[in-house]
């Protein structure tokens, strides 16, 4: 009778470091091509997402569509918008917002709320979108406050190929207003649902 051996302890290991490497490539498959976790790193989406919450951002879904208005969604912004003296890539009238970012993009990520797209025509008003004329229904947005930044009463018409970025919370949020629209390819994806903390799960 033919007696079966057993694995040797050499090959267990191999067997082990082939699952573990599969494992991490998959990985890190889904993370660069699929989904990709993001962590809040300020309170310019409050009272939809707060500091240090995480959530989850479609990469796949941005290659095969455009963003929508009302969707949140992750980005590279124009380069300058991480400083503090933020720039804007054109000079723009007193009383409009940015019309056009600088011409390069930073390395930062941001999350903000699109809210317009190509060739929208777009103002504010105490921190609140008018949007194509019409005053838009924004109950996730927090008041502005009445400072600095919360109204820009001349209408900007949105360039071709971009997409106005504001936080939902619009006394502290330093977006499109400052430093312009951005363009789709900066796009990275929309976030979709958060997974921490455990009593903030749930789609978004």
């Amino acid at each position: 009778m033919a007696s079966s051996k057993g694995s040797s302890p050499g090959s267990s290991l191999l067997e082990l470091v082939l699952i573990v490497g599969v494992a991490l490539g998959l990985a890190l498959g889904i993370q660069a091509f699929l989904v990709k976790p993001y962590r809040i790193p300020s309170p310019s989406m409050v009272p939809t997402l707060d500091i240090g919450q995480r959530v989850l951002v479609n990469r796949l879904g941005s290659r095969f569509s455009d963003p929508e208005v009302g969707d949140v969604v992750v980005f590279h912004p124009p380069a300058g918008a991480e400083r503090t003296d933020q720039m804007c890539g054109a000079e723009k009238p007193r009383g409009q917002v940015c019309p056009r970012p600088t011409d390069d993009r930073a390395d930062v990520n941001f999350i903000k709320r699109v809210v317009a797209g190509p060739g929208d025509r777009i103002a504010i008003d105490d921190g609140r979108v008018i949007r194509n004329g019409r005053r838009q229904a924004e109950p996730f947005a927090e008041p502005c406050g009445g400072g600095e930044g919360c109204s820009f009463r001349r209408t900007m018409t949105v360039p071709a190929g971009h997409y106005f970025m504001m936080g939902d919370n619009r006394g502290s949020s330093d977006d499109s207003r400052f430093w312009g629209p951005v363009p789709r390819r900066w796009v990275i994806g929309g976030a979709f649902a958060t997974y921490w903390p455990p009593k903030r799960i749930g789609p978004l």
